[in-house]
């Protein structure tokens, strides 16, 4: 992705697609970097919502937690296991809303979050099948995966918005 990343990988399956092969906790740091300054570049910032899959230990929140580093959020950047949201101030203005849906038993809880996304600009939500029917369409979806020492990551755009997106981190990843 960058010099500081030199162990990963990556391949372009399609113009709405990208996998990445990260060796180590760095190489997912650097994705999650390269994704908000791939954001950043565009214009204008439309709000977008990027849906992350895979099993407990795949680097979900590692990868939300690097991205929310780079768009600048100081602080404590905490998992949102337990209390299902934190939220972010973002310093271009707006919101940063992290979700971590593992602990709910139905969707229809998130009725009693507040989840009206008025102040969200981004959301980074992991676990988003929990909460099928009652979140906003994923714009960006990624799935990680362990893949011997180090994590698998493939991003797939589902949306105009997205598909922005992931052109504009292809572009930076090369």
């Amino acid at each position: 992705m960058n010099s500081q990343a030199p162990s990963q990988s990556a391949s372009t399956t399609s113009s709405r697609s990208l996998v990445l092969n990260l060796a180590d906790a760095e190489a997912t740091d650097a994705l999650g970097a390269a994704l908000a300054a791939a954001r950043a570049t565009l214009s204008p910032m439309p709000t977008l919502q990027a849906h992350l899959h895979g099993d407990l230990g795949a680097g979900k929140s590692t990868l939300a937690r690097a991205l929310l580093r780079t768009l600048g959020v100081r602080g404590a950047i905490r998992s949102p296991t337990y209390t299902l949201v934190e939220r972010y101030p973002l310093a271009e203005g707006g919101e940063a809303w992290h979700l971590d849906l593992y602990r709910i038993g139905d969707a229809g809880e998130l009725e009693f979050l507040g989840l009206d996304g008025g102040e969200a600009t981004l959301w980074l939500i992991e676990w988003p099948e929990r909460g099928r029917g009652w979140l906003p369409p994923a714009d960006l979806r990624i799935d990680l995966a362990v893949d011997g020492a180090g994590r698998r990551a493939e991003l797939s755009a589902v949306t105009g918005a997205g598909s922005a997106w992931l052109e504009a981190l292809a572009g930076a990843t090369g």
